[in-house]
């Protein structure tokens, strides 16, 4: 394997703690132990570039394996070396319990189907998370022959154990460091094949995925929904990457496990984990009836009350889950949270307390191709840092910045501002470094999107309270406000409800003798220069001329329309997008001025609104022949209102009474009234 860039910069700039991904092939499902086991022992053997040291540090990492590794079969194998030999090492996932006949504790190793092990308070007390769901540890497990001889004797004891986990305190010095030597996008791959995928081959959504599925590692009390195809590795991260994880396979649960036993006072997985994933959604239970209540008021508050006092806990909650179909048909026939048990399905409440959706539709389902052979981030230093990273906060440095439109409510602020801390933390983790202008946007974006994608549920559910789903951003004080939308909810050739970008508008072309009507998005972006620049090539002629009755009235009628704007000061870039049929562009001399106009005022157009007219060099609009047609198309099309010129008013008195309850037509009298009606406010 050749190193590129990002090799070269990590096994520079992270010396020691970086690990060739690949090498986990040759361990991979062969051992019955997780993949951050292996690259425990591969980062303590194989993390350098020298071939030979590899091979080497591969041949101890595979002996170690096979030695210290139980494979189905050789329980009594393994038993017998122990009493032979007086004690055995070997690799498992060890948990403990209270044992009050006894009054001493007993440790379980499931490879060796052992339950009642002896253990000393000591090692218990030190390793606490073993009285939930246990951990993956080196132990080394002695057997006492005396003891074999008595009555109820239990021979086999945990002498030692090494958690499989990095122990060193500086670690997050070792990632501020490191990260100074990467770019922005260089750090993202470098993170993305760090958790084994090769960013080469992933699309930018699928990559979003990836970075938000990573927050609940870095974030407190995240909670997180991710529902998609079968076969895109939604549990893989929570399984296999970080000791401070744990899986709950099936989503069954019982609440003395997940939160607290009432018998002992012994805390559960969320005080013990950093995050718990259910990873198949549909079956998420408990055992008790109020286990979802209890659920919805610690994700709400980080809290839980069994007893007398509330106790605390900061360990995400996460649920992945299939659907059975595409996210298109899911829509068609419900919505989004649909496959949740019957409990949390309708439930808006519910939904209210997850931070973000992540969309599993945009990551492939797996293959070859997806797995990184270059080198990343050591899992246990990975985790390690991610851990570390719980205390950090990087909002209040930016949140100054930022100013959030008017549809977040409350608790949709806080989601966005939890997604937004944990994926800054992910990128630029050093507190002392500024977040760029660049990184907040991405950031901000993705938050957004994730988190509107459980308020449009809600919307869909029929709660008035969730219509509003319009989530905005500002960046700065002379920021333009900018809308973000979530693809699913509408195919690219419907109009929806969003407001646009400032320079773009939807249009339907008046049609001819020879042209049909169809359905235009004019895209205009203003830069530094003069003129206006059509980029449709070969640019349709009646198109030109409709840009150039638009740009002649934008100079003519300058003041009345942009006032102390200069439009002569900038240059004008046209792009034109046919969605049907026709292609001319003919009769959209208003929307081009429009979308001139919005550019140049920096102010975006209303959501759901398309523009109807031509007009001429004058000023002056011309008639409007086929306007019941052209409404009932942008019906047709997904619009909700239409702008209209008012010589249009009395072909419309022909318009049926099912498509004037579909939309809201405003009549337009010039250019400037037009405008006005146009913009958002």
């Amino acid at each position: 394997m050749e190193l590129d860039k990002i090799d070269q910069l990590a096994t520079t700039a992270f010396e020691g703690y970086v690990v060739r991904k690949d090498l986990l092939e040759n361990f991979r499902k062969t051992y019955p132990v997780p993949t951050y086991v292996i690259e425990f022992l591969l980062g303590r053997y194989c993390a350098t570039v020298d071939e030979d040291d590899i091979q080497e540090g591969l041949e101890i990492v595979k002996r170690q394996l096979q030695d210290r590794t139980v494979r189905t079969g050789e329980e009594e194998y393994f038993k017998s070396k122990a009493k032979e030999k007086g004690s055995i090492k070997l690799i498992d996932i060890i948990t403990a319990k209270l044992d009050t006949v006894s009054d001493s504790y007993v440790a379980t190793l499931p490879s060796l189907m052992l339950t009642k092990v002896r253990i000393s308070s000591e090692l218990v007390n030190a390793n606490d998370r073993m009285l939930t769901g246990g951990f993956y540890a080196e132990i080394e497990l002695e057997y006492d022959a005396a003891i074999a001889q008595e009555k109820n004797g239990r021979p086999f004891g945990v002498a030692n154990i090494r958690p499989i986990q990095l122990s060193q305190r500086n670690v997050l010095d070792i990632l501020y460091k490191g990260r100074e030597q990467f770019s922005l996008e260089e750090w993202k791959d470098l993170l993305i094949r760090s958790v084994g995928m090769e960013p080469t081959n992933l699309s930018e959504k699928a990559k979003n995925v990836l970075f938000v599925r990573m927050i609940p590692f870095v974030e407190r009390n995240y909670n997180m929904i991710e529902l998609g195809p079968r076969g895109t590795g939604k549990s893989h991260l929570y399984q296999q990457i970080s000791p401070y994880s744990h899986l709950v396979s099936g989503g069954k649960a019982t609440v003395a496990k997940m939160f607290v036993n009432m018998g002992n006072g012994e805390r559960g997985l969320v005080c013990k984990y950093d995050l718990v994933c259910f990873d198949e959604v549909s079956g998420v239970s408990f055992d008790q009836k109020d286990g979802v209540n209890i659920m919805k008021g610690y994700m709400e508050s980080g809290e839980f009350s069994r007893g007398k006092e509330p106790i605390r806990a900061d360990g995400g909650i996460v649920m992945v889950g299939n659907f059975d179909v595409d996210v298109e048909h899911q829509q068609r026939i419900g919505h989004l949270f649909g496959p949740l048990p019957q409990e949390m399905r309708d439930d808006t409440a519910f939904m209210d307390r997850i931070h973000s959706f992540v969309p599993g539709w945009d990551f492939p389902k797996l293959n070859k191709s997806y797995f990184t052979n270059h080198f990343g981030l050591v899992s246990d230093f990975l985790a390690e840092c991610w851990t570390r990273l719980r205390d950090i906060n990087r909002t209040s440095s930016v949140l100054s910045r930022i100013d959030y439109g008017g549809a977040l409510s409350g608790r949709d602020t806080t989601a966005v501002n939890k997604t937004l801390n944990g994926l800054l933390k992910l990128m630029q983790p050093n507190p002392e470094v500024p977040i760029s202008d660049e990184l907040l946007e991405w950031a901000i974006k993705i938050s957004l999107e994730y988190r509107r994608r459980v308020k449009e549920q809600q919307k869909r559910i029929g709660s008035a309270e969730f219509r509003n789903t319009h989530f905005s951003y500002r960046i700065g004080d002379n920021g333009v406000e900018t809308f973000v939308t979530t693809p699913e909810i509408h195919s690219e050739n419907t109009i929806g409800d969003d407001p646009l970008p400032p320079g773009q508008i939807w249009s339907l072309n008046t049609g001819g003798q020879e042209d049909t009507v169809g359905l235009y998005k004019v895209e205009i972006n203003m830069g530094n220069g003069s003129g206006v620049k059509i980029l449709n090539k070969p640019t349709p002629t009646q198109f030109q001329e409709c840009v150039r009755y638009a740009e002649q009235n934008l100079y003519s009628k300058t003041k009345e329309l942009v006032g102390d704007r200069d439009p002569r000061t900038h240059e004008f870039s046209i792009q034109l997008r046919a969605f049907d049929a026709s292609k001319s562009g003919n009769g959209l001399g208003m929307a081009v001025l429009i979308a001139l106009c919005s550019a140049l005022l920096e102010k975006g157009t209303k959501g759901g609104f398309i523009v109807v007219g031509q007009l001429n060099l004058g000023g002056s609009l011309d008639l409007v022949y086929n306007a019941v047609n052209l409404v009932e198309l942008a019906v047709e099309k997904g619009a909700t209102s239409i702008l209209i010129p008012l010589n249009a008013r009395k072909q419309l008195n022909d318009l049926s009474d099912d498509m004037i309850t579909k939309i809201n037509i405003l009549y337009y009298t010039d250019l400037k009234d037009c405008l006005i009606k146009a913009l958002l406010d």
